[in-house]
C-alpha cells in the first residue's frame, strides 16, 4: 500500500513561516494530485491546497497568496510553504494523495496522520 508522512509543522509566531513536507512512501506504481488540508478545533476539514501531477495549483480563498504548494515527482513528496501566518491558521494539517498502488487497477485517496500547527498571536 501507500503510506504517507508529514513534518514540518510546529508553534509559529503571526507573521512567521512553516514549510510542511509530506514523503509517499510504498508500493506506488503511480501519483495523481496531491495536497493539504486542515482541521481546526471545532471546525469542518477545508482544503487548503491542491497540486496536479502536472503542476497545476489551487489554493482556499483565505490562504492564497501566503502559501504555495510545490511537489518533487522524484521524491514523490508534496511540500506547503506557509508565509504571513495567521492565528486562524491554527489547525491540524494533513496532506493527501490519489495514488496507484503497485498492485491496485485504480487510483485511491490516501491520508498523513497530520501535523499541528499552532500560530500565536
Amino acid at each position: 500500500q501507500v503510506q504517507l508522512v508529514e513534518s514540518g509543522g510546529g508553534l509559529v509566531q503571526a507573521g512567521g513561516s512553516l514549510r510542511l513536507s509530506c514523503a509517499a512512501s510504498g508500493s506506488i506504481f503511480s501519483l495523481n494530485g496531491m495536497g493539504w488540508y486542515r482541521q481546526a478545533p471545532g471546525k469542518q476539514r477545508e482544503l487548503v491546497a491542491i497540486i496536479t501531477s502536472g503542476d497545476r495549483t489551487s489554493y482556499e480563498d483565505s490562504v492564497k497568496g501566503r502559501f504555495t504548494a510545490s511537489r518533487d515527482n522524484a521524491k514523490n513528496t508534496v511540500y506547503l510553504q506557509m508565509s504571513s501566518l495567521k492565528p486562524e491558521d491554527t489547525a491540524v494539517y494533513s496532506c493527501y494523495a490519489a495514488a496507484k498502488a503497485s498492485n491496485s487497477r485504480s487510483y485511491e485517496a490516501y491520508w498523513g496522520q497530520g501535523t499541528q500547527v499552532t500560530v500565536s498571536a
